[in-house]
């Protein structure tokens, strides 16, 4: 595992003063910040959110995923905590990047649901891999989650790689209808832990 951390800063937000942290992957090139709020040490689980980079849902605003929301969410529940943990780590598009995953919308645009345009593309469904969070939580020297997800493949990855979740806490939020087929994919074939309100005729568009 090549992560190193670089360096830490404040970050003013809307949802109140986080601490931002840096590390860097020598291996991969890439950046990945984790923020931070609050007294992290201790036995107490730390409520935390392991969210993986999306710029068109994060920055762009996007409607078709439901990534933007879930990070304000998850920040807005840290700050009413007062303590918690954001791991934003750069794995654009499920893993596959940003050009792929816009190459991925082009085939969705044609009928094709989330997993079947990845797998067109010659892709998994889901390339994320979490094992960098390990050398980040040990620098950060937190010890237990209370993690906020709905997909129980990222709670089995962490487990497996012997991270202790104390919680799943259900992260459910941002549903519209330009994504309501793509969450419906999510929890159909890749088993999210979703509970919609069935179901408005509308949202199929």
């Amino acid at each position: 595992m090549t992560i190193r951390f670089v360096a830490s800063s404040k970050l003013p937000t809307a949802m109140g003063m986080f601490t931002m942290h840096g590390f860097a992957d020598d291996e991969t090139d890439k950046e990945h910040v984790v923020l931070t709020m609050g007294d992290l040490s201790g036995d107490e689980p730390v409520l935390a959110r392991v969210h993986s980079e999306c710029l068109t849902g994060d920055a762009l605003f996007s409607l078709r995923c439901d990534c933007g929301p879930q990070l304000q969410a998850a920040m807005h529940k840290i700050a009413l905590e007062g303590r918690g943990v954001i791991f934003y780590l750069r794995q654009e598009g499920r893993g596959i990047g940003l050009l792929n995953k816009i190459r991925a919308y082009h085939l969705q645009d044609s009928g094709a649901d989330t997993v079947e345009a990845n797998e067109e593309l010659g892709f998994g469904a889901d390339m994320r891999d979490y094992s960098i969070l390990k050398p980040m939580l040990e620098h950060l020297q937190i010890h237990t989650l209370k993690l906020l997800t709905n997909n129980p493949r990222k709670v089995k990855a962490l487990q497996d790689m012997g991270i202790a979740i104390a919680e799943r806490l259900p992260h459910q939020t941002g549903r519209n209808p330009h994504n309501a087929h793509y969450l419906e994919t999510k929890k159909g074939k890749l088993g999210h832990m979703f509970e919609f309100v069935e179901n408005n005729p509308q949202d199929e568009k």
